[in-house]
């Protein structure tokens, strides 16, 4: 009833191109992000922010990374937690060499230096793909941590091993450090995961988004019409490792403000991104907000449905989450391998449709 494109026309190409093209689609985002600016950051408290949304909102970064390299360019990774380390510690040298440059900068340099690193652990995708692609980033993976946890340079050679986010302040405001407001971490986080959900939106609908989708359709039929793989699997590489970069900085700075790499960034780090984007859809912008909010929410339902309400033990529900997360990736790769996103679209589309028969 309130879903119709009747009395919508297109004037122009620009009107017909553009990311959202049914003006109710607009409008709600609009008031989505209206929402979440003017109004999250009065009513957000430090449960609802630790627990729910500054987690949901990093791991959209990292998502969105991961499924510019996994569902536009149909490389597999598996060594998102390693590249999130990256992020983290390189944001944390900067912060401690530098100190009087802003944290923002910080971040984004951060995201570069990981890009640059994914570029480089990117090379064997020249030759090699599929399982033995992952493979190779797995061991990336595991190099990375184990660089992390043996060379003292790198959490500037503390005895415990830990690093330490200083407090650092943006515009007045203290974003980092353990006297944050709840606030103020979320607003950072929501910058920065508005920007780069938009890079990654014109990206994906661009000239380079189309090249990282023919080589994932097929390499070989995508190289003989004109697209170099070697620019486009790297360019894909390091643009995720640059989102996942950011991620891993915002992830050791504003969320957690102290990590230890191992626990931090370990392998079942980047098993949780890859399932994110499996539950929210492969080659979707929106799979990927999708799949990190139901990872992020679904510990928490079940904790206070399971624990809270029925008393169950906390072992018991922390299973059952793993037994309903392994169930709906089942569900997904078998039954709908593009996710959430492809249930929106379908839901959509009836919308657009009813009451008549679809």
């Amino acid at each position: 009833m309130f879903y119709r494109e009747a009395g919508d026309f297109k004037t122009s190409y620009v009107d017909d191109s553009q990311t959202f093209p049914i003006a109710f689609d607009r409008w709600r985002y609009y008031v989505v992000l209206a929402f979440a600016f003017l109004v999250v950051p009065f009513i957000i408290n430090d449960y609802w922010a630790n627990a729910v949304v500054v987690p949901f909102l990093i791991y959209a970064i990292a998502a969105i990374g991961l499924n510019i390299l996994t569902g536009y360019c149909g490389q597999v990774s598996l060594g998102t937690g390693g590249f999130m380390a990256v992020g983290a510690y390189a944001c944390y040298k900067l912060m401690t060499a530098f100190p009087d440059i802003s944290i923002v900068i910080h971040i984004i340099l951060a995201g570069g230096v990981t890009a640059a690193v994914g570029v480089m652990f990117g090379l064997p995708s020249l030759r090699i793909k599929g399982f033995y692609l992952a493979v190779a980033t797995l061991a990336a993976q595991f190099f990375l941590i184990w660089l992390f946890n043996r060379v003292g340079w790198f959490y500037n050679y503390s005895a415990s091993g830990q690093i330490n986010a200083p407090e650092r302040e943006v515009f007045g405001v203290l974003v980092t450090g353990p006297n944050t407001a709840a606030w103020a971490q979320y607003m950072i986080c929501l910058v920065f995961v508005v920007a780069c959900a938009v890079v990654a939106r014109n990206l994906t609908r661009g000239t380079q988004g189309r090249k990282w989708m023919a080589i994932r359709d097929m390499d070989i039929a995508a190289e003989i019409i004109g697209v170099n793989p070697l620019r486009a699997k790297l360019s894909a590489f390091a643009v995720s490792s640059f989102f996942i970069g950011i991620s891993g900085a915002l992830f050791f700075a504003v969320y957690l403000g102290a990590v230890e790499v191992g626990e931090a960034f370990g392998i079942q780090k980047s098993f949780l991104v890859l399932f994110m984007i499996i539950i929210g859809g492969l080659g979707s912008i929106f799979g990927s907000f999708a799949g990190a909010a139901f990872l992020v929410i679904l510990p928490v339902v079940l904790k206070i449905v399971g624990a809270d309400w029925l008393g169950w033990p906390t072992d018991l529900v922390a299973h059952f989450n793993l037994v309903i997360v392994g169930a709906l990736i089942i569900f997904f790769l078998i039954k709908e391998p593009h996710g959430l996103a492809q249930l929106w679209r379908l839901a959509k589309e009836k919308l657009r449709l009813w009451p008549f028969p679809y």
